[in-house]
C-alpha cells in the first residue's frame, strides 16, 4: 500500500462502523454507534466529511432510500463498504492485529 492508501484512525472507526450497521448505516446512526462504542463525542459534520472523502477513494458506497414517512421527512443516504473498502478495512485490522500482537507479547 502506498502512504495515501492508509486509512486514518477516524477513516478506520467509520468504516467499521459502516460494516457493523450494515442497512442502518446512515450518518446519524455511524456518530451514535462510534460515540457509544468510543465514550467520545463526535460530531455529526466529521462523519460527513469522512463518508465524503472514503467515498472519493472508493472506499464506500451509498443509496438514498424513500424520504421517511413523517412531515419533512427527508431520504436517508445507507453507507456501505465497496469491495475495496473491505479489502483496505482486512488489510488495516490485520496489519493492527499484528502490531497489537506483537505489543502484548512483550509485555
Amino acid at each position: 500500500m502506498s502512504k495515501g492508501d492508509w486509512l486514518g484512525e477516524f477513516e478506520l472507526c467509520v468504516l467499521l462502523a459502516v460494516a457493523r450497521l450494515g442497512e442502518d448505516a446512515y450518518g446519524v446512526r455511524v456518530r451514535q454507534h462510534l460515540e457509544a462504542e468510543t465514550g467520545r463525542a463526535v460530531t455529526i459534520g466529521a462523519v460527513y466529511t469522512t463518508l465524503g472523502r472514503l467515498k472519493e477513494k472508493g472506499l464506500v458506497r451509498f443509496h438514498l432510500t424513500d424520504p421517511q414517512p413523517v412531515a419533512g421527512g427527508r431520504a436517508r443516504k445507507i453507507f456501505a463498504l465497496s469491495a475495496e473498502g473491505r479489502r483496505a478495512l482486512a488489510h488495516a485490522t490485520t496489519v493492527l492485529t499484528r502490531l497489537i500482537v506483537g505489543w502484548r507479547s512483550r509485555s
